[in-house]
């Protein structure tokens, strides 16, 4: 008998484990949505195309070793979502995003919404094609995935035209063929592991540095254990936050530039030499440099490295432990982890003061510590941070107990994330608390899925650090121009909590510090979506430097 494109692509999706499909309604990619029902797979309809390739993202992140799928419709539904796209693109998630096109029997006659797709998501992704033939979008879907999670993963784009996705094929003839979305694990080469241990050897300040390919890597159990037998100084960065225990000896959090200062050696542990690390320059020019990531591409750029170890990073980790035990080698760094241990503590000491400070309008940092003191007494939370200042505040003093308990949009910056991760954080954990920590600008830009949550039930809680402004513009604006030249970076205090509850969820506003924690639980307590909107210090003082 046979089947329509939707139904053989659903089928596919099923076959590669998804159990969710984030979208919005369109007609060139209608078939799908029937396809999921007869496979079991939830379609989750959100309010902006970028909310859904966002929530894809999420997914991704989630579910380490699955693939985050979103479809989205022709046209001005697929440029909605190449922000979603790119942001997954520099944050190596593996999604697979569904275009629709107008039917293919009408190419280049204008149809409705049609234009050049692939040539806008091309650069962007790490597959982009378009299936003709309804039989092959199995094989084609097969494809795309399989090209999402290898090496450094990232998106795949899969165009299906209207009529082809409507069309018509036997079972017999669309094969769907075994999908993997869990990469082989690649070795390294153990001559560049031998290499790396003797370098790390001959140093007497070594830091390592875990990002992002750690978490692709599901590498967190290797490199703790690494980092717990040579009691070497460990930061995070990207994605590679919640990959170290916070309660270990090694890990470190306020002493990195310090440590960059003195270091001898350095082990990058899927960290990038990006704008986060200032290109390399962070590193003094005589510390040898141990790279370990997924792709020999990533290898020496923007800084030569010493020592290049492509492969899985568990792997890698291992290998290194294993070379050790070969060579008799015992690694012990712990008094000069010590030494940045005392930095820490002292560092910690200064902001304690900010951390209780009972100003009206309210500290930033008071606020922080208001939302840390309350996650500590719910089960497991996963926080999502969507914002500029706030969220660089928080970053410092809300702890990640655990991988993908934290996620942030990544190197891309895109602002606008919260609820759409909120989103496929909730799905994919029904049982935990999610929570966002948003800035007043980013909350504009997605904050009306807020509606998506209410539709389907989803207990998110918002907190929102109001100063009436584009903190992280209007500072280096006023400073650069004077303060009499800023435009286009002041906002209002807004109610932004009104909307929320026009939306059908529940809103609290706070104004003094002594709000915030009651206003949290009781936010917590209405088991609807809610946004505790507070009200916080704007600040004006330029320190210098924009982070770019």
């Amino acid at each position: 008998m046979p089947v329509h494109g939707g139904k053989l692509a659903a089928r596919a999706l099923k076959e590669a484990g998804v159990d969710v499909i984030f979208t919005l309604s369109g007609g060139h990619i209608m078939p799908i949505y029937d396809g999921c029902l007869d496979e079991g797979i939830r379609v989750i309809d959100v309010r902006h195309e970028q909310a859904a390739v966002h929530a894809a993202d999420a997914w991704a992140r989630c579910n380490p070793g699955s693939i985050g799928v979103a479809a989205i419709t022709a046209g001005p539904g697929v440029t909605d979502g190449v922000t979603g796209v790119a942001n997954a693109w520099r944050a190596n998630s593996p999604i697979l995003v569904f275009g629709g096109q107008g039917p293919f029997a009408n190419l280049r006659r204008g149809s409705l919404q049609e234009m050049d797709h692939i040539g806008v998501m091309r650069p962007i992704t790490k597959y982009a094609d378009a299936c003709y033939e309804t039989y092959r979008i199995p094989e084609y879907i097969e494809l795309a995935i399989r090209h999402a999670v290898s090496g450094i993963p990232g998106p795949a784009y899969l165009e299906i035209p209207m009529d082809i996705f409507m069309g018509q094929a036997e079972w017999e003839q669309a094969r769907v063929p075994v999908i993997r979305t869990q990469p082989p694990r690649i070795q390294p080469d153990r001559d560049y592991v031998r290499q790396a241990i003797e370098l790390l050897a001959k140093a007497k300040r070594p830091m390592l540095m875990a990002g992002t390919s750690v978490k692709w890597s599901q590498a967190s159990a290797q490199m703790q254990k690494f980092a717990s037998e040579t009691h070497i100084p460990t930061y995070t960065n990207g994605m590679g936050r919640g990959c170290m225990d916070p309660s270990s000896p090694e890990f470190l959090n306020r002493s990195r530039r310090t440590a960059l200062e003195k270091i001898d050696c350095i082990v990058l542990a899927g960290t990038l030499l990006d704008f986060r690390m200032r290109f390399g320059q962070s590193i003094p020019a005589d510390a040898k440099i141990i790279q370990l990531d997924l792709d020999n591409t990533l290898m020496g750029q923007n800084r030569q490295t010493d020592v290049p170890v492509v492969g899985n990073l568990a792997c890698s980790f291992d290998m290194m432990l294993e070379e050790m035990k070969n060579q008799g080698v015992r690694l012990d760094f712990s008094a000069w982890r010590d030494e940045l241990r005392a930095i820490e503590d002292a560092e910690e000491a200064k902001v304690e003061a900010k951390l209780n400070s009972d100003e009206v309008p309210i500290d930033p940092q008071r606020m922080c510590r208001e939302v840390r003191d309350w996650l500590g007494t719910l089960d497991d939370p996963i926080v999502i941070g969507d914002g500029g200042d706030i969220v660089a505040t928080a970053a410092k003093i809300l702890p990640v107990k655990r991988e993908g308990a934290w996620m942030d949009p990544g190197p891309l910056g895109t602002l606008g994330v919260g609820m759409p991760f909120a989103i496929a954080a909730q799905l994919a954990n029904p049982d935990k608390p999610v929570v966002i920590v948003y800035g007043d600008g980013s909350f504009g830009l997605n904050g009306f899925e807020y509606d998506t949550a209410v539709r389907f039930g989803l207990p998110i809680i918002g907190v929102l650090g109001n100063d009436a402004a584009w903190g992280q513009m209007m500072r280096p604006q006023a400073g650069i121009y004077g303060k009499d030249r800023v435009v286009a970076t002041k906002l209002a205090y807004t109610r932004y909590d009104k909307v929320v509850e026009a939306l059908g969820g529940h809103g609290e506003f706070c104004e003094r510090p002594d709000q915030i924690r009651p206003a949290l639980e009781r936010a917590a307590a209405s088991g609807k979506p809610s946004l505790v909107n507070v009200v916080i210090r704007q600040d004006g003082d330029y320190k210098g430097g924009i982070y770019v």
